[in-house]
C-alpha cells in the first residue's frame, strides 16, 4: 500500500474529466478508469499498459481505505479498477459493490502465491486478485528516539512532540488493541474502550495525526517517530538513510491490497486486461522494485534488482510473520463504535 502524497483535484474537475471517458472520440473498450492508493504504482507501467493495448488509462489516487470507500458510496464518479485492503474487500463484497471477475482473463493469476490465494475475506477469489503484500512497523530515527522494538515507543512521554500517528481509526485502534494485547479485530467493548483511553492519552504527547505527510515530516526530520508501511519505510530511506523500521515485538497488522473491479464498471473486459498485466512476472517485480512492497507473483522475488536488507523487510521471517494478524470486516455495530471514537478523538 504505497501512501505519499495524493494529487488533490476538485470534485468539478473529476466529474468532467470521467464524463468524457464514455465519449465517441475514444469509446469505452479504449478507456479504463483506476483509483488506487497514492504513490502505488510506477507510472511508467500505466504509460506501457497504454502502449500495448490501447487502453487510456484514467488514472487517480486516495490515501486510505475510509476515503475511498467514503468517496464510492457517495457516487457521482465512476472507476472501473480500485485496489482496497483486505478487510475493505470483504466489506464491499458484503454491500454488493464488486463486480465477480472472469478469471479466463485473468491467466497471470496462476502465478499468484498460493497462500495468498482463496483468502477469508475473498474465498475462491471471485471478486479480487492481490496487487501487493505487505506489514505495518514503526519508522523512526534512532539518534532521536533510541532503538525501538515495541509499540509502546508511540505512547512514551520521553519521545513527545516527535510522534506520528495514523489518521484513520482502523490503523490506529489496531496499534493500540495489538499494544494491550489484544486482538485487532476484537468487538469486545472493553477491549476497545481500553484501547480508546490509550489513544486519548497519546493525544498530548503527538506531533500530529498524519496519513500521506508522514513522508516529509519523517524525511526531513520534523518528527522522529511514526507507524507506517514497510514499503514506504524503503522508500523513505532513499532520502533519510537514518531512519531504521521494526515490526514490534507485540505483533502487527500483515495486509493485502488487492484489485477489484467496481459493480456496474463501463470497462469490465479492459480492466481484467489490466489486472493481468500487473501481475505478470516482469511487470510485477518492476513494480515492486520501485513502491517497495511485496508482489504476490511467486516469481518475483528470484528477480527483484534489490539489496538483501531491502528483501528483509519486503519478506519478512516465519517467525516474524507468525505475530502478524490481518484486519477483518467488523460488524456494523462495531464499525460504528470506531466512527463515534474516532470523532471523539479527533475533536
Amino acid at each position: 500500500m504505497k501512501k505519499a502524497i495524493t494529487v488533490v483535484v476538485s470534485a468539478a474537475l473529476i466529474l468532467c474529466l470521467f464524463a468524457g471517458c464514455g465519449g465517441k472520440s475514444e469509446g469505452p473498450k479504449k478507456v479504463l478508469n483506476v483509483y488506487n492508493w497514492g504513490e502505488y504504482i510506477d507510472k511508467d507501467l500505466l504509460e506501457q499498459f497504454e502502449e500495448e493495448t490501447g487502453i487510456k488509462v484514467n488514472y487517480k489516487n486516495y490515501e486510505s481505505n475510509e476515503q475511498m470507500y467514503s468517496v464510492l458510496k457517495q457516487g457521482g464518479v465512476s472507476y472501473d479498477v480500485v485496489i482496497p485492503s483486505d478487510y475493505m474487500v470483504a466489506r464491499m463484497i458484503d454491500e454488493d459493490m464488486l463486480e465477480p471477475l472472469n478469471l479466463d482473463n485473468i491467466p497471470s493469476y496462476s502465478l499468484i502465491n498460493d497462500k495468498l490465494k482463496n483468502p477469508v475475506y475473498d474465498p475462491e477469489n471471485k471478486y479480487s486478485i492481490p496487487y501487493m503484500w505487505g506489514t505495518v512497523g514503526i519508522i523512526y530515527d534512532p539518534a532521536k528516539v533510541g532503538e525501538v522494538t515495541s509499540w509502546g515507543a508511540l505512547f512514551d512521554k520521553a519521545n513527545a512532540g516527535q510522534i506520528l500517528m495514523f489518521d484513520n481509526s482502523r490503523d490506529a485502534m489496531g496499534i493500540a488493541l495489538k499494544y494491550l494485547g489484544h486482538s485487532p479485530n476484537t468487538t469486545d467493548e472493553a477491549e476497545l474502550n481500553e484501547a480508546f483511553e490509550l489513544l486519548k492519552q497519546q493525544k498530548s504527547i503527538l506531533q500530529g495525526y498524519v496519513m500521506d505527510q508522514i513522508f516529509e515530516k519523517l524525511e526531513s526530520g520534523e518528527a522522529a517517530i511514526g507507524p507506517y508501511y514497510a514499503g514506504d519505510y524503503l522508500t523513505m530511506l532513499e532520502n533519510n538513510p537514518s531512519l531504521k523500521f521494526c515490526i514490534p515485538e507485540e505483533g502487527t497488522n500483515i495486509f493485502v491490497d488487492a484489485m477489484c473491479i467496481l459493480k456496474g464498471a463501463q470497462n469490465k473486459e479492459n480492466a481484467e486486461a489490466f489486472i493481468n498485466f500487473m501481475n505478470s512476472t516482469e511487470v510485477s517485480a518492476k513494480n515492486s522494485e520501485f513502491i517497495g512492497y511485496t508482489s504476490p507473483n511467486v516469481e518475483v522475488r528470484d528477480v527483484l534488482e534489490l539489496s538483501e536488507d531491502a528483501k528483509a523487510v519486503m519478506y519478512p521471517s516465519d517467525e516474524v510473520l507468525s505475530k502478524c494478524e490481518a484486519f477483518t470486516n467488523l460488524p456494523q455495530k462495531t464499525l460504528d463504535y470506531y466512527d463515534s471514537i474516532w470523532i471523539k478523538l479527533k475533536s
